[in-house]
């Protein structure tokens, strides 16, 4: 057993500051029993989310060393050797308190999104009949855990805050769960390209790097998605139709 010393971000919206603690660190503590140990030892008034300690509730997001991870699924083993060890709040998001941010803003965006809605069944018996392909497509999107560490670590959220003008990563990933499905009848491209703005993205892939369920977000569902507006909306051809009238 050694002692690890940890910097842990405290206080709220109005002020805050780093404050350095020293705990016990033994084989395979993750960050999160550290966070525990500070509470229980030197700190009971530390404030921090968590839920599953098992890296599918998404709760215990924040940053360690300046990077968004969960702090469950974070091995102290990983980390430097003998360094300090900074936790901090996320930072895309409002504090609430210490580690712990206001992100409800993601739901109020998830409600803007169009819901599934599937066309009606094509065989006698009432079901649908689909390619096995158009299924596996969609069901990488279906393991996101909504711990939004792809929107904190958007520069778009994070440093330029186009909260209002931009949806995020995420909620590529949500619209791309429900636009790939082979089922769905609804027309979500018009919002990508506009309440959405996926034309801020950049593809840089820093989201697709901290996703814990490692879901290709950029290759499989933001450029994808990217394609389609650019199809819709800046295809030649399609815009001669409408300039003339035709149907896009």
């Amino acid at each position: 057993m050694a002692m690890g010393t940890f910097k842990v971000w405290r206080g709220d919206r109005e002020k805050g500051e780093f404050r350095e603690y020293k705990t016990d660190v033994s084989e395979g503590m993750v960050v999160l029993d550290a966070v525990h140990q500070i509470q229980a030892e030197s700190a009971i008034d530390l404030a921090a989310r968590w839920n599953c300690k098992a890296g599918k509730c998404g709760s215990c997001s924040a940053e360690i060393n300046g990077m968004p991870k969960l702090m469950c699924m974070t091995q102290i083993a990983d980390l430097p050797p003998g360094e300090t060890v900074t936790i901090e709040p996320m930072k895309a998001f409002p504090l609430i308190r210490d580690l712990v941010t206001d992100v409800s803003w993601n739901y109020a965006v998830k409600k803007t999104i169009k819901k599934f809605s599937p066309r009606k069944p094509d065989a006698p018996d009432g079901t649908w009949r689909m390619q096995q392909e158009d299924i596996e497509r969609v069901q990488e999107f279906r393991k996101c855990i909504e711990c939004f560490l792809c929107q904190d670590v958007c520069h778009v959220l994070r440093d330029h805050h186009q909260h209002a003008e931009f949806m995020g990563p995420r909620f590529f990933v949500y619209t791309a769960a429900l636009d790939m499905q082979p089922l769905d009848t609804e027309e979500r491209i018009e919002h990508l390209k506009g309440e959405g703005g996926i034309g801020f993205c950049n593809i840089t892939k820093c989201c697709t790097k901290v996703c814990p369920e490692e879901i290709k977000i950029t290759d499989n569902a933001i450029i994808p998605l990217k394609e389609r507006v650019v199809d819709e909306f800046y295809d030649p051809i399609k815009k001669l139709f409408r300039v003339f009238g035709g149907r896009r």
